[in-house]
């Protein structure tokens, strides 16, 4: 795939992400859950990959390592993810000049040295060159790791196959400082910007894409009021950072099936008028709308010159903390959108879980 754009730091993807917790247990059940399989230990630290598709993530439970302080601060937590790049160490020289925070990643003896920069809330950007995509190239797996015996190390799991998007919650006024920091660093750059109203608080949202076209990170801040979801998310949290990570699939409603087989909690379903308006929305979408209802899948793009450009998407329910995991499926080369015309039907429903917690306090009106 060609560079959409100038690519300073030569980006090609994410490569993992990372997560931690102060205790075992509480990572793993959401996993393989999902699908993901234990492939590898590291050689000398308490780092596991877990394994989907072309999916990795890492838990990591090193004692006095960045992720054991960071969980320590934020709870069971999205501590880190990497980058993939041509190459890692002019990339890290790349950013440094541009003004990035270097970060020391301790390492023992015969191990790769990964460069790292600060990110959102105090997480680290790993920058990774050694991928193994060649016949005779060894990835950073293949050196650090040790493949567990008669494993499959590469799971079909559930049926995803990337990771789409990755979001960022931020406290109000700090979106602007972000989405600098990623235009400015990685040459990121705006491709939407919405406004999303419920019926009792708000929340914009401004999403941003890699030159390479692989890596997107919303940014979302709390509308007015300061007392929705998103700042709920920051409290929980303790701070800024990764509010939910999105993995693509070819067949959502097969994926959805696996899911919840294996027992994903879901978020609340959108009101029965959401599925009785969508023909409306979307003429001539083409998808069960049935088949949408009975699994809570929401459905969005357009429908307009020809051949429907559709995503389909739906959210698990937080388990890592207030982290949480999109599932979904673009059709008809729909590679930029969000789901922004879901975006109010989801809103809306967190804001009716959040009521039923008693997380926020609706006044009932005067008689």
């Amino acid at each position: 795939m060609a560079d959409l754009f100038d690519n300073p730091a030569g980006l090609d993807g994410f490569e993992f992400i990372e997560f931690s917790a102060q205790e075992k247990g509480v990572l793993e059940p959401v996993f393989e859950t999902m699908g993901f399989v234990k492939v590898a230990r590291h050689r000398s630290k308490d780092v596991e990959l877990w394994r989907q598709g072309g999916i990795n993530l890492v838990t990591n439970y090193e004692p006095n390592s960045a992720a054991w302080y960071f969980s320590r601060e934020h709870g069971p937590s999205a501590c880190g993810m990497a980058f993939r790049v041509r190459d890692a160490r002019k990339a890290y020289d790349y950013l440094l000049k541009q003004g990035a925070e270097p970060v020391q990643v301790n390492t023992g003896p015969m191990e790769l040295r990964i460069p790292g920069i600060r990110g959102i809330g105090n997480s680290i950007i790993y920058l990774i060159d050694r991928y193994g995509e060649g016949e005779d190239d060894l990835s950073i797996y293949d050196i650090d790791f040790d493949y567990l015996p008669g494993i499959d190390r590469h799971p079909e799991g559930c049926g995803f196959q990337l990771i789409d998007h990755l979001t960022h919650n931020v406290y109000t006024g700090r979106m602007k400082y972000w989405a600098d920091f990623y235009e400015k660093l990685f040459n990121f750059q705006e491709i939407r910007y919405f406004d999303i109203k419920g019926e009792y608080t708000g929340l914009t949202s401004k999403a941003l894409t890699a030159p390479d076209g692989k890596i997107r990170i919303p940014l979302n801040e709390e509308g007015e009021g300061g007392k929705g979801q998103i700042e709920e998310f920051l409290r929980e949290y303790n701070g800024e950072g990764i509010q939910h990570i999105a993995l693509i699939c070819d067949d959502l409603y097969a994926c959805w099936d696996r899911l919840k087989e294996k027992g994903v909690p879901f978020m609340t379903a959108p009101p029965e008028t959401y599925y009785q308006m969508l023909d409306g929305r979307l003429p001539g979408h083409g998808e069960d709308v049935d088949g949408l209802k009975s699994r809570g899948l929401l459905l969005d793009g357009t429908t307009e010159g020809g051949e429907p450009r559709l995503l389909l998407q739906i959210f698990a329910e937080p388990q890592i903390g207030p982290v949480f995991f999109e599932f979904i499926e673009r059709k008809g080369d729909y590679k930029e959108g969000f789901g922004e015309g879901n975006f109010k039907a989801l809103f809306e429903s967190i804001e009716r879980d959040q009521i039923n917690r008693g997380v926020l306090k609706v006044e009932e009106p005067a008689e």
